[in-house]
């Protein structure tokens, strides 16, 4: 089943690098800056940072349907040198071999299947669950803190 996993908008995050330290913790966020390669994966590129790259730390509302009980915001890093990313049948590199929790929604946002993968298993959930005509979209997130990583859809 062909699917796409694009990053966010980088446009919804580029004003808030202008922004000083005590303007960002004013809107609950922190400039960092990631102290080892892959510590700190950019939800823009969904890619892998570099030591020393600067990034925005903050919060970001990716299940949003306000209807749904599933509606949920969490932390996720931003680089500042970063366009967004986009996959066609494969993996972003920041998903590949990381232990993911991947959740399937429906179009009212409800939640109809869910599992844990990693490697080339993430692929299969993502073909099982896109074969089911009720799922509208897959949610991925790093199953250790549990983080959003990225959207997937059909393409």
């Amino acid at each position: 089943m062909p699917f796409q996993i694009r990053g966010l908008d980088p446009a919804l995050f580029s004003s808030l690098f202008r922004l000083s330290e005590a303007e960002l913790a004013a809107v609950g966020a922190q400039r960092v800056y990631a102290d080892e390669a892959d510590a700190c994966p950019c939800r823009v590129s969904l890619t892998r940072v570099d030591e020393g790259e600067e990034l925005l730390l903050l919060n970001h509302t990716h299940q949003p349907t306000p209807s749904s009980p599933y509606r949920a915001s969490g932390p996720i890093f931003v680089a500042r040198s970063s366009s967004a990313g986009h996959y066609r049948d494969e993996l972003p590199p920041m998903l590949r071999n990381r232990l993911l929790s991947l959740r399937a929604y429906d179009s009212a946002a409800l939640i109809v299947d869910a599992e844990v993968a990693e490697g080339g298993e993430v692929l299969a959930v993502i073909a099982r669950f896109l074969a089911n005509p009720e799922v509208a979209h897959i949610d991925a997130h790093f199953a250790r803190r549990g983080c959003f990583a990225a959207r997937i859809e059909r393409d």
